[in-house]
């Protein structure tokens, strides 16, 4: 079958198209065949640096597709199911490939009112916001929540699950983007090209940052006491809780991980018409290495979406 590889780190360049053997489904595992696979900032990561273990691993961890063939002991799945997932994250998953196998409890059915190119982009990022918003920082009704980056893939799935949840929702984005913003459901909109977000962004209750940086120490004057910024941007925001504490705030980084109870969210959340995907760019397979030049630009909106089997 077809996959993605590479040889070094570097650049999207790097990136190649191989041929390695089909894999086969281990106990509690589903084989599937890949039709739509997301690219995020941490497949960028790893092909330039190897993530945290510094070691070249096969990318990719968005998928949608079919179930081919099923393993010894799973009852979710059959073959023939649509399903999608983010599996084994923050380990190699593998998914751009025209085959992925899978641990079964990392799926979810798909809702048929979505796309797999809609699905194979949905995810990591509405994972890493739901499992900020909710398992992290316990959003709820009536809150207000700050996102950075509004716009980007975490950003807009965290605009629309915030909303879900009852929240006030501010974004920051440029100009450009912050009719798109509004129409995920944001309540207010900030550019933060001309606005600095701290003097206008007041009484937050939680902070998505997935920025980093100085976003962090900035994000914390906006909040009201007892209040958190989640980081999502490198392990290095750590050190932020040690700002926050004498503050009265707190200040948690966080590493998405695969989650069934979340993608079953996810999944009820897109079926309701509550949580949706913008397919910023569509690549194939095979040129992997151009979706990776577009993310890299980091001035996309929404998500890149790798199409491994036509009509998607």
């Amino acid at each position: 079958m077809r996959a993605i590889g590479q040889d070094t780190f570097g650049g999207p360049e790097v990136l190649r198209v191989i041929d390695v053997d089909r894999p086969e489904p281990g106990p509690a595992e589903v084989l599937i065949r890949v039709h739509a696979a997301g690219v995020n900032p941490t497949d960028s990561w790893h092909r330039a640096l190897g993530g945290l273990r510094g070691a070249i691993t096969p990318l990719g961890w968005d998928v949608s597709g079919v179930v081919e063939a099923v393993g010894l002991g799973v009852t979710l799945f059959d073959p023939g199911d649509e399903v999608f997932g983010m599996p084994r994250h923050p380990h190699p998953a593998a998914t751009y490939a025209e085959y992925v196998t899978a641990p079964a409890r990392h799926l979810a059915h798909k809702p048929t009112n979505l796309s797999h190119l809609e699905a194979g982009g949905l995810p990591l990022v509405a994972l890493t916001a739901w499992q900020a918003l909710v398992d992290t920082a316990d959003v709820r009704p009536g809150q207000r929540v700050l996102v950075h980056a509004a716009a980007g893939g975490v950003g807009q799935a965290a605009v629309q699950i915030a909303k879900a949840r009852g929240a006030h929702v501010v974004g920051t984005a440029r100009a450009d983007n912050h009719e798109f913003v509004r129409g995920l459901g944001a309540d207010e909109v900030i550019d933060y090209t001309t606005t600095a977000f701290e003097e206008v962004a007041r009484d937050i209750d939680v902070v998505v940052d997935t920025i980093g940086g100085e976003y962090g120490p900035r994000s914390l004057r906006t909040l009201r006491p007892g209040g958190i910024v989640v980081s999502l941007a490198s392990p290095a925001e750590a050190a932020l809780a040690d700002i926050a504490r004498p503050l009265g705030l707190r200040a948690q980084f966080m590493i998405v991980e695969a989650d069934r109870a979340g993608m079953l969210a996810i999944a009820d959340l897109a079926r309701e018409g509550a949580l949706r995907v913008h397919v910023d760019t569509v690549v194939p397979l095979g040129s992997a290495s151009k979706a990776h030049e577009i993310a890299d630009t980091q001035r996309t909106r929404g998500k890149i979406v790798l199409e491994v089997a036509q009509n998607s």
